[in-house]
C-alpha cells in the first residue's frame, strides 16, 4: 500500500484510524452495560470500573513495549501478532464466568490492542511530517471520532437482544478484520531506518524523557486524558443512575458527544499550515479548563440534564484538537524514534485513565462530584504543563 494517490491515502487513513479506534471500541462499546454487570458478577460498582482500569493499564503498558519493538522489527510483524492476541483474549472475555478471569483478560486485551494504537501513530510519522503530519493526525481523530459515536449506540442496541457478552463477540470480529488488514499492509519502516537492539531503545527513552519539550507534551496529555477518562468511566452511571435515562438513551447521548468530537477534529485539519499548532493547542486547553468548571457547577447544583450535556460539549470535543496538535508537535523531531516517542505519549495518556476510572465511583454510583473534581484537576494540570514546559519553546526563534 502506497500513499501516491488519493485513493490509497484514504485507505491508509481508514486503516490507521481503525487501529487507533481500538481504544474507544474496547472501552466505549460496553459502557451501556456497566450498570448491569455488578449484579451478574456479584461485585460493587468500583470493582466493575476496574475492568476499565485493567484495559487502560494494559494499553498503557503495551505501548511501552510495542513502540520500541516496532522500531526494531518494523511495523507489520508486531502489528499482526498484536491483533491475533487481541482476538484470542476477547474470546476468553466472552466466556468469562468470574470477575478475576474477566479482569485478567481485559488487561491482556488492552495490552495487545495497544500494539495497533501505537503503531498507527508510528506509521503516520514514517510517512508524513510538518503540516501534513498534523493533517493526517486530524484525519485519524476524525475517523477515530466515529468510534465513540457508534460504539455505545451499537452496544446499547446489542443489549436489547443479548447480554454484554454479545458486545465482546462483535469486538472479536473487529479484531479478526484488523488482523487480515495487518497481513495485507506493506511495511512502512525501511530496514536502514530501524533501531539496532534494545540498548538503543533504552537510550531513546532516556533522551525523550530528558527532553523538556517532549516530556511537557507527555505530562500535559496525562492530565488532559485523566479528565477525559473520568468522563468515560463515570458518564454511564451519572446519566443512567442519577438522571434515570435508559441504556439506549445513554448510548445516544454519548454518541452525540462523540459526534461533536468528530466534527471538532476537522478544525486542526483545515487550519494546518495556516494557524500555528501551538495556538490551537492553547485554545483547546483553555476552553477545556473553563468547561470543567461549568461541569462541576452543573453537578454540584444537580442541574437539569440538558445543562450538564451542554457543559460536557464545551470540554469533551476539545480532546480532538488537543490530541492532533500535541501528537504532531511532540513527534516532529523524533522521526527515527517514532515508535518509542509514540509509545511514551500513549503510556502517559492511558495510565492516567486507568488510575482515574475506579476513583470516579469512589462515592457510589449516584454521585457525580468525584468525576467533576477529577476533570477540573486534569484540565488545570494540562494547562499548567503547557505554559511551563511547552509554550516557552515556541517563544524562542528557531526552536
Amino acid at each position: 500500500m502506497t500513499v501516491k494517490d488519493r485513493k490509497s491515502q484514504l485507505v491508509l487513513t481508514v486503516f490507521l484510524g481503525a487501529l487507533a479506534a481500538l481504544a474507544p471500541l474496547s472501552i466505549d462499546m460496553y459502557l451501556p452495560s456497566l450498570p448491569l454487570m455488578p449484579e451478574e458478577f456479584g461485585v460493587t460498582t468500583s470493582v466493575i470500573q476496574l475492568t476499565l482500569t485493567m484495559t487502560m493499564a494494559g494499553m498503557a503498558i503495551g505501548q511501552i513495549f510495542a513502540g520500541p519493538i516496532s522500531d526494531i522489527k518494523g511495523r507489520r510483524i508486531p502489528l499482526v501478532f498484536g491483533m491475533i492476541i487481541f482476538v484470542l483474549s476477547t474470546v476468553v472475555c466472552v466466556f468469562a464466568t468470574t470477575i478475576d478471569i474477566f479482569l485478567v483478560f481485559r488487561f491482556i486485551q488492552g495490552l495487545s490492542g495497544a500494539v495497533g494504537i501505537v503503531i498507527a501513530r508510528a506509521i503516520a510519522r514514517d510517512l508524513y511530517e510538518g503540516p501534513q503530519l498534523t493533517k493526517l493526525f486530524s484525519m485519524l481523530m476524525l475517523v477515530n471520532g466515529l468510534a465513540p459515536i457508534l460504539a455505545p449506540v451499537i452496544g446499547g442496541e446489542i443489549l436489547v437482544f443479548a447480554s454484554w457478552r454479545g458486545i465482546f463477540v462483535l469486538l472479536m470480529l473487529i479484531g479478526l478484520m484488523l488482523t487480515v488488514a495487518a497481513l495485507l499492509f506493506k511495511e512502512s519502516l525501511r530496514s536502514e531506518d530501524r533501531i539496532r537492539g534494545w540498548g538503543s531503545t533504552f537510550k531513546s527513552f532516556r533522551a525523550l524523557l530528558t527532553n523538556k519539550y517532549f516530556l511537557g507534551h507527555c505530562l500535559m496529555q496525562c492530565f488532559s486524558f485523566a479528565a477525559f477518562f473520568a468522563y468515560i468511566s463515570g458518564s454511564s452511571f451519572i446519566f443512567q443512575n442519577i438522571y434515570g435515562v435508559s441504556a439506549q438513551e445513554y448510548s445516544l447521548i454519548f454518541g452525540g458527544i462523540g459526534l461533536a468530537i468528530a466534527i471538532t477534529g476537522v478544525i486542526p485539519m483545515r487550519l494546518a499550515g495556516r494557524v500555528a499548532d501551538e495556538k490551537l493547542l492553547r485554545w483547546s486547553l483553555v476552553q477545556s479548563f473553563v468547561g470543567s468548571l461549568l461541569i462541576f457547577t452543573a453537578c454540584w447544583f444537580k442541574a437539569p440534564l440538558v445543562l450538564l450535556i451542554l457543559s460536557l460539549l464545551v470540554v469533551i470535543p476539545m480532546i480532538a484538537i488537543m490530541g492532533a496538535t500535541s501528537f504532531s508537535l511532540a513527534m516532529r523531531a523524533h522521526g527515527k524514534n517514532a515508535g518509542s516517542a509514540s509509545a511514551l505519549i500513549g503510556f502517559f495518556s492511558m495510565i492516567s485513565g486507568s488510575i482515574m476510572a475506579p476513583l470516579v465511583g469512589i462515592a457510589g454510583s449516584a454521585n457525580a462530584i468525584p468525576m467533576s473534581v477529577i476533570m477540573i484537576i486534569g484540565e488545570a494540570g494540562a494547562l499548567l504543563f503547557f505554559y511551563v514546559m511547552i509554550m516557552p519553546s515556541h517563544r524562542k526563534p528557531g526552536r
